[in-house]
């Protein structure tokens, strides 16, 4: 346990999915953890999430569709224009259209393919592929 709550899930999650786990439990969780879980739900990442409140928190439990190669957060938190997305696509994605990048915006955890159409930028959270 460190002390990046967000790096700690990602880890958790991309070890069950190596080891070929169906489900895992992470905890301690927080709001942007759900965000981000949501976002992979949405894209196919991860089959389903449910929040479960166990009395110190709570832990959402997940399962996996064992499609992860490599997921992380991107640190330092860098903030990225619009303009400047697809550098960082580059960076962080090994392929053109494989992968997603999350992001911070003032609309919310999006997607950086929703950010695009969005013509918004945002700081850089976590990446999956």
């Amino acid at each position: 346990m460190g002390q990046d709550l967000l790096n700690d899930a990602l880890v958790t999650l991309r070890h069950a999915d190596r080891e070929g786990r169906p489900h895992v439990a992470i905890a301690p969780t927080s709001k942007l953890i759900g965000e981000v879980l949501r976002i992979f739900r949405d894209h196919k990442y991860i089959e389903e999430f449910a929040f479960v409140p166990t009395g110190r928190g709570g832990q959402y439990d997940v399962t996996l569709a064992r499609r992860i190669n490599s997921c992380g957060v991107v640190k330092p938190r860098l903030a990225v224009t619009y303009a400047r997305l697809e550098r960082y696509e580059s960076r962080f994605l090994p392929a053109q259209d494989f992968g997603l990048l999350v992001l911070s915006t003032n609309r919310g955890v999006l997607a950086h393919s929703d950010a695009r159409e969005l013509k918004i930028g945002g700081k850089l959270l976590a990446y999956v592929y």
